[in-house]
């Protein structure tokens, strides 16, 4: 009998173990989770890649005059859409010289009869380039409202430094846009 005790009582402690090592774990895992929002965005800030940006205050509403003729960009478009719509620039690119003005616009339709709240992450290739992509004006400034079934034209009016490298022939410009959850969503 006293050796069925000492059994029990050795699987109760080892239980206790284990147990122990499984809270630790939980806790571990759910820190890990808390910990990744912060460090996702502090990776997409150092690479560049992923950043809601805000209109650059540097840049004055007239815009630069310092167009350098000498040279022309590429400048291509992208859209990536993460959710219930139709999503795309009405051109594939231009040309540009650095320091010219320049404006595209995306078309945006909400395909969903409810309202969807949305917002659009801008990325550039290559990646030096996104210091040297001054944009006035852009729906990625802030969050998007899109009826059900509304179709949106939104104006993204920019100009290239010109101290961009000289050896970046072409830029990319991709957008992804997607749903916000919670902010929206009510059937109509």
């Amino acid at each position: 009998m006293s050796d069925a005790m000492d059994k029990g009582s050795e699987t109760r402690h080892l239980n206790k173990q284990v147990l122990g090592k499984l809270v630790v774990v939980a806790v571990l895992m759910f820190g890990f989770g808390y910990a990744l929002v912060p460090m996702y965005k502090k990776i997409c800030e150092i690479t560049g890649i992923n950043v809601l940006t805000q209109k650059d205050e540097t840049v004055k509403e007239t815009g630069n005059t310092q167009v350098d003729t000498s040279r022309t960009i590429t400048v291509e478009f992208d859209a990536n859409a993460q959710g219930p719509w139709r999503f795309r620039p009405t051109k594939g690119s231009m040309e540009v010289h650095p320091g010219q003005m320049a404006e595209v616009v995306y078309e945006v339709v909400n395909t969903q009869s409810r309202s969807i709240d949305a917002q659009a992450i801008p990325s550039y290739a290559p990646q030096q380039a996104a210091a040297h992509f001054k944009k006035l004006e852009c729906f990625c400034f802030k969050q998007q409202t899109l009826g059900p079934n509304e179709a949106k034209q939104m104006q993204v009016v920019f100009y290239i430094d010109p101290a961009l490298p000289k050896d970046v022939k072409t830029i990319t410009l991709s957008y992804t846009f997607f749903e916000i959850n919670g902010s929206g969503g009510k059937a109509s």
